[in-house]
């Protein structure tokens, strides 16, 4: 992931429109041009994390950065509304951080046929080197969408005629048996937590994939391979 550091580089790349995928301010900084730079950021959506300046100087090994250090996305992010029309899976990630397991879901997503990746703005993992990295390759085949509430992102897609399927180890219906209809979203937890409350009151089924040891769950992106794939031999794309 490129690195811009200091007020003026950053915001320029800001006003000519470049994609960013946060971007990061001392907690120590003021002044009417760091203000313009958040403001900037807030119109575009672009996340801002307010961090001690020493944690600044370890981003960039201690190159001037004036308490301001923004980082280019690995590959833009694609708009919801270019799928809502869409027949297909779409993948949504309810707070996965770990920047490997998203890589390797992108690959699994590409693979499995599905026609993208939705992803929340805050508190999960963006698209830096490490997931172009795992995804090997996929991120430039398979879009990948920002959004800034999951929430109303999944309303949305339910409008648009898709129906919700979240994968929970508390589910009452097994993977196996669910009808996703040719319109589907599979909803996905983040490492440890699951599906936040509210994302699984927005959901329409809750799948679970049964286990036979006595782990209770499986790693997110493996789960994410076994329940798209049921997908894909449900839709008639294999056997």
């Amino acid at each position: 992931m490129t690195a811009v550091a200091g007020i003026h580089p950053v915001r320029e790349a800001l006003r000519a429109g470049r994609v960013l995928d946060r971007v990061h301010v001392a907690k120590e900084a003021h002044g009417p041009r760091v203000e313009e730079i958040v403001a900037l950021c807030r119109e575009r959506g672009i996340p801002v994390r307010f961090e001690a300046r020493a944690a600044l100087d370890r981003m960039v090994k201690n190159l001037p950065h004036q308490g301001v250090v923004a980082f280019g996305a690995a590959e833009k992010y694609a708009d919801l509304k270019d799928f809502v029309d869409k027949e297909g899976v779409l993948v949504v990630l309810d707070g996965v951080e770990d920047p490997h397991n998203l890589g390797a879901i992108v690959r699994t997503a590409h693979a499995a046929g599905a026609l993208g990746v939705v992803i929340p703005e805050r508190r999960a993992a963006g698209l830096t080197e490490t997931v172009a990295k795992a995804a090997a390759g996929a991120l430039s085949v398979l879009p990948v969408i920002r959004v800034t509430n999951i929430n109303r992102a999944l309303e949305t897609l339910k409008e648009a005629g898709f129906w919700v399927f979240g994968l929970d180890e508390r589910g009452t219906q097994m993977h196996t048996e669910a009808e996703f209809g040719a319109k589907a979203v599979v909803v996905l937890g983040g490492e440890g937590g699951g599906l936040h409350a509210q994302v699984r009151k927005q959901c329409d089924f809750l799948l679970r994939i049964p286990m036979a040891g006595q782990i209770a769950s499986l790693n997110v992106s493996v789960a994410a391979g076994v329940v798209l794939f049921e997908w894909r031999r449900r839709a008639g794309f294999g056997g």
